[in-house]
């Protein structure tokens, strides 16, 4: 089994930058229809109702996105917090152990 370390911060640090994303992500579907209007009138057929489909379903498709984002993100945090948890329940149960060991009957003496 294959060991993953990670600085004390990484996991907050991803779920900082992924919960910023998602307005970053709608900006630029909104900039891609902007970018590809002047195109819209040199489609016919089948390529114009895409276009036409995909511009009436923009905000829907820029909320599925965000969405996705955000579960995305919810997730980090909730590796973030077993993480921390696992970590300190780690440290308890080393402390109690060590606690209760006697270390005196592992040294030497010569008699």
């Amino acid at each position: 089994m294959g060991r993953w370390d990670y600085g004390q911060e990484t996991l907050v640090n991803l779920a900082r930058n992924t919960g910023d994303r998602g307005e970053e992500l709608a900006g630029l579907v909104k900039a891609l229809i902007v970018a590809a209007e002047p195109l819209s009138g040199r489609f016919n057929g089948a390529g114009k109702a895409a276009f036409d489909n995909f511009k009436a379903r923009s905000d829907q498709i820029i909320a599925d996105l965000k969405g996705g984002l955000d579960r995305v993100n919810v997730g980090q945090v909730g590796m973030e917090q077993a993480f921390a948890t696992g970590d300190q329940s780690m440290a308890d149960e080393a402390g109690r152990a060590m606690s209760t060991a006697d270390f005196d009957a592992a040294k030497f003496r010569t008699a």
